[in-house]
């Protein structure tokens, strides 16, 4: 693809010519460009061959929806289709303590906002992942009272079980350790919570520091529980995630326990990790297994 034709594309999404363009990186099945529009604004790309069904659209909506709380910075979507997201630039910054403290707070507050709901009214993607929002029976449904620990296990964790079973990176014997853990999610959840408005995939590398705070980017946005974000946020160490986490609480207090529920929510995100990039992280998704089941 020409540099004409992806300029091209941004003109027509955002209805403004490209005055410059340039590309930075690719990833999974797009690539990544940095533009200035003609008006002076600065925006962000992501540019696919072909159309990806739905991977940028459930990205556009669930920027926007996590927006709409007005709780945390969110890039604004300026335009999309199948095959390209363009998203306003957020400036590089760099993380201090005082600005892990108002990302702290600004999470809790998105949390707080809510949900109507686990799942989401959009076909979900984590990274080129389908992940499923809003499937058919009790357990998967994004509306009606359904328990959490019922719906993560069977629209988080299984479906990605059972990926990396049919690739070959997880063994049967594995598969059985996981849905052990998964099955005992119910019984070490904590106390039952309504459905949160989270990121869903949010760690340190989807957090961007800009202007003295914390902003959201690439989210799997959907009702769930406000314990994944902040799971996730650990997995791969955030900065000053100490702070981040304090000032959470002070905003929204956790159920006692929350620290050593951590593993039942990276579940999930290891699993991906499995599909995704293979066995250099099949150890770590067992160990949170084993970790689940000696709650």
């Amino acid at each position: 693809m020409t540099a004409a034709d992806v300029a091209g594309r941004l003109e027509r999404l955002t209805g403004t010519a490209v005055r410059e363009l340039r590309a930075t990186g690719s990833q999974f099945r797009w690539n990544y460009y940095h533009a200035v529009l003609a008006d002076g604004r600065p925006v962000f790309a992501k540019v696919a061959a072909a159309g990806l069904g739905g991977v940028f659209g459930a990205e556009a909506r669930g920027l926007r929806w996590l927006g709409e709380a007005g709780a945390v910075g969110v890039p604004g979507v300026l335009g999309w289709d199948d095959a390209t997201l363009v998203v306003a630039q957020v400036p590089a910054g760099r993380p201090d303590a005082a600005a892990a403290e108002r990302f702290g707070r600004g999470l809790a507050r998105l949390h707080q906002a809510g949900a109507p709901g686990f799942g989401a009214p959009w076909p979900g993607f984590i990274a080129s992942l389908s992940l499923p929002n809003d499937q058919p029976g009790p357990a998967c449904a994004a509306r009606g009272p359904v328990a959490w620990a019922d719906w993560y296990r069977a629209c988080r964790v299984l479906p990605y079980l059972r990926l990396a079973v049919d690739a070959g990176t997880l063994t049967g014997a594995d598969a059985v350790l996981v849905e052990s853990a998964a099955a005992r999610a119910a019984d070490v959840a904590g106390p039952g919570e309504p459905p949160s408005r989270i990121h869903g995939d949010c760690w340190s590398g989807n957090v961007l520091w800009s202007g003295g705070e914390g902003w959201l980017i690439d989210p799997a946005a959907h009702g769930g529980h406000r314990e994944t974000d902040l799971a996730m946020l650990a997995l791969f160490g955030a900065p000053y995630l100490d702070r981040i986490l304090g000032a959470y609480a002070e905003e929204a207090p956790l159920a006692p326990g929350w620290r050593q529920r951590v593993p039942l929510h990276q579940l999930h995100p290891l699993l991906v990790h499995v599909v995704l990039f293979g066995a250099v992280y099949r150890e770590e998704a067992l160990a949170a297994a084993r970790a689940v089941l000696a709650l």
